[in-house]
């Protein structure tokens, strides 16, 4: 995302959010220094699990703020509580990672897959899977335990913070509700185009985009209409984002996501990508589809069944939908009643979180 007219600068505010970051582990470290090397090494790779990114969950709930308040009396303290929406996103992605049992994450090992590696190379008794599996599980349920402190004690006062705080509320329940139901969907095999929309909403859509928005509203003391007008551009937004996701998960390139080339086909995901493409493809493409999802393939393959996709016409439609679900939202924002300097930078975001590519 590149600085426009808008004048903000993004990649300043990127920095601010990593040094709240920075030196909220900091203070975590020191807390848990008599727990010796260990608690060290989990707290390292906490610090691992925050760096870098786009920053677009903290970006929104920064421009939901703004657009209620322009003028936050305490920026430092609304940069901090914008951060906590980071620790819940390293959170979802290290579970994530897990439950995927995908192998990188951004380039590099996988939590799970670097505390296995740490168990063998050490010698270690039991089974280093097993190891790299709990290790996961403690350091996604730590990094959550931490938005949630940081949020309440980013430095704005309580009065401000308890009504985000519900929101936060319902947005946790909302991601680990929805990460269940996409894994009882990977179970079972079998997802209509429905059902992926509701995994995609509630996993990804609504924590990735609305759920921000209404955080920085809610420090900033909006009211329902302004909740329901930061709705209206949110959950498209965000239903589109991962879309785009969704669409990067089969065609994007290794270099950039950090993942091998077609990783939503190995992991087996049953998005609304490939619903469509079961849909729409003849028999035989649709079977082969169906079955080489979440199995180990070559590259051939992964090229067999993009094509398979392609030909299908689901490609084409996913990006048909990210483009009117993005005019839906935007549309949505230029009716907001909200402040004129956050609406053109939260139509930066807008583009930048559906124009992407990785």
């Amino acid at each position: 995302m590149t600085q426009t007219g808008s004048g903000w600068d993004s990649a300043g505010f990127r920095e601010r959010v990593q040094s709240a970051l920075d030196s909220f582990l900091d203070e975590q470290a020191a807390r848990l220094a008599a727990l010796g090397d260990d608690a060290a090494r989990l707290i390292e790779e906490a610090r691992v699990s925050v760096r870098g990114g786009k920053r677009f969950r903290a970006a929104f709930c920064y421009w939901g703020f703004h657009a209620i308040d322009p003028s936050p009396a305490d920026e430092d303290a609304l940069v901090r509580a914008c951060a906590a929406l980071e620790l819940l996103h390293a959170s979802a992605l290290v579970h994530d990672d897990l439950m995927d049992a995908s192998d990188t994450r951004r380039g590099r090992p996988a939590t799970h897959r670097k505390f296995e590696s740490d168990h063998g190379a050490a010698g270690w008794r039991g089974d280093p899977e097993q190891y790299g599996g709990a290790a996961a599980i403690l350091l996604g349920d730590l990094l959550l335990s931490w938005s949630d402190e940081l949020l309440r004690n980013c430095g704005l006062p309580l009065t401000q913070v308890a009504p985000a705080l519900d929101v936060f509320d319902r947005c946790r329940s909302e991601v680990i509700a929805g990460q269940f139901l996409d894994v009882s969907v990977q179970a079972r095999g079998r997802a209509d185009v429905g059902t992926a929309m509701t995994v995609l909403r509630y996993k990804s859509a609504k924590y990735s985009i609305e759920r921000p928005l209404h955080i920085g509203a809610a420090l900033a003391g909006a009211g329902p209409d302004e909740m329901a007008a930061l709705t209206a551009f949110g959950l498209p937004l965000g239903e589109a984002f991962q879309l785009r996701d969704d669409l990067l998960g089969v065609f994007g390139d290794p270099e950039t996501t950090g993942k091998p080339a077609g990783d939503d086909l190995i992991e087996g995901k049953r998005t609304v990508l490939v619903a469509l493409a079961l849909d729409a493809a003849d028999a035989e493409d649709a079977a082969l589809l169906d079955r080489s999802l979440g199995t180990s393939l070559d590259a051939a393959t992964v090229a067999r069944l993009r094509s398979v996709i392609d030909g299908s016409g689901a490609h084409a439609s996913v990006e048909a939908v990210i483009t009117e679900l993005a005019g839906h939202a935007v549309a949505a924002l230029d009716k907001a009643d909200v402040d004129e300097h956050a609406r053109a930078v939260l139509r930066e975001l807008a583009s930048a979180a559906t124009d992407r590519v990785v």
